[in-house]
């Protein structure tokens, strides 16, 4: 098929001035979509050009032809999506530019039309052909884009998990990818530096939910291009560099976690102790492991430094450690967690009060003599003194670490 005779003078007349038109378009996107202007890619304006003449030929060539414009008629439209990407131009802004080309090309149409009735009648059906070309070179467009963006993603999160699998193993980091990102990171030599894992609760329902996740913890750990955040087997690795005492971080991840549970995901997550230079990462994960681990799988935030050195030692839960517990002590826990943890909650509540048995007893709702003859039957059942202070620790410390994860106090 072959365009009318209008529609050729129209199209030739707008060839005729089309060096001008792409010119004018390509000032315009310049000026008026900012990412093309502060892109620090030197080849951008010569890449926007030849994208321009193309996508007005791809507009062109099919009128001429009287025939639709498919996605053939864009060749490099694709290539130039993903040009645009690596120049710091996002998806929006490249419809922008793509749509102020079209805006241009058709107000020289309407030019090209303007000395003639017919050749102006003409020039409204060639709009609904102009709205074509938009929509398929928008869709080829876009879609390079994001395959292309993808892309990018899965390798960026390859990079970052081999950097974090770098750091958490010790090694020194060679010349190359991961290296590159750290420096980028902020995440220098000496760089101070903090840990924190997450997992959650329950397993999370699809990848959707778990790419949410970790959005949201990068938001903490990978904003402005400050550590990073990546997903290792069923658990959140986030490594960041810090300046003070890392409170803001972690009132950052008290905030994230409120989010993520208000949309039914509870996080258990840990954060490290801070510490000096990357060598320290591997030990810094592991006090991370620990604060999360410290939580008995309950959904919240905790800091080793929120753990007393009890706290600490039992989250080690040491094999040596469990194997001094006394006989008498192990059957005592055993026996009160099947009947329900009576002795243990009242024993636990009375060394909070620094051994004020009255205190204990308000805490936990009984009358003191209740409290009173609930102590004496575990000192009874246990062989130690409950008001000495060297056989309470050792009791309470024996409760701790066999019931790590399961003592739910009673108060009765």
């Amino acid at each position: 098929m072959v365009a009318s005779p209008l529609v050729l003078r129209i199209v030739d007349r707008v060839r005729a001035s089309l060096p001008a038109t792409v010119q004018r378009s390509v000032s315009r996107t310049w000026r008026e979509v900012p990412a093309y202007a502060n892109s620090p890619d030197r080849n951008l304006a010569s890449d926007l050009t030849a994208h321009t003449e193309t996508v007005f030929e791809a507009a062109l060539t099919p009128l001429e032809e009287g025939r639709r414009a498919t996605a053939e008629d864009f060749p490099i439209t694709a290539s130039q999506a993903r040009r645009r990407l690596r120049q710091g131009v996002t998806l929006p802004d490249f419809l922008t530019g793509f749509r102020i080309g079209q805006e241009t090309l058709w107000e020289a149409i309407v030019e090209a039309s303007d000395s003639e009735q017919e050749t102006r009648d003409e020039a409204l059906h060639i709009a609904i052909h102009v709205m074509s070309v938009i929509e398929v070179g928008s869709s080829v467009g876009a879609v390079a884009y994001l395959e292309t963006q993808q892309l990018d993603m899965a390798e960026g999160d390859r990079v970052r998990r081999d950097l974090v699998d770098d750091l958490l193993s010790g090694r020194r980091l060679a010349p190359g990818p991961s290296a590159d990102l750290a420096e980028i990171s902020d995440l220098g030599m000496d760089s101070r530096v903090l840990v924190a894992t997450a997992t959650a609760q329950t397993p999370l329902p699809d990848e959707q939910r778990m790419r949410e996740v970790i959005s949201a913890l990068r938001s903490v750990f990978d904003v402005g291009r400050r550590g990073i955040a990546v997903v290792l087997q069923d658990q959140i690795v986030g490594i960041t560099p810090v300046t003070s005492d890392g409170s803001t971080t972690l009132a950052d991840l008290e905030r994230v976690h409120r989010e993520l549970s208000r949309h039914g995901t509870d996080l258990c997550v840990g954060t490290s102790t801070i510490h000096e230079g990357l060598h320290r990462v591997p030990e810094a994960y592991r006090e991370a492991v620990l604060a999360r681990e410290s939580l008995d799988g309950a959904p919240g935030v905790r800091s080793l430094n929120a753990l007393t050195p009890l706290d600490y030692l039992v989250t080690l839960d040491d094999e040596v450690a469990h194997r001094l517990i006394r006989p008498e002590l192990r059957r005592f826990v055993e026996d009160d967690l099947a009947a329900g943890g009576v002795l243990i909650a009242t024993l636990l509540e009375y060394a909070a009060c620094d051994l004020n048995a009255k205190l204990a007893a308000e805490h936990l709702h009984v009358h003191v003599n209740t409290a009173y003859y609930r102590l004496d039957t575990a000192a009874e059942r246990t062989g130690r003194n409950v008001r000495s202070f060297t056989d309470l620790q050792e009791t309470i410390i024996a409760i701790r670490m066999l019931t790590a994860g399961e003592l739910t106090p009673s108060h009765d």
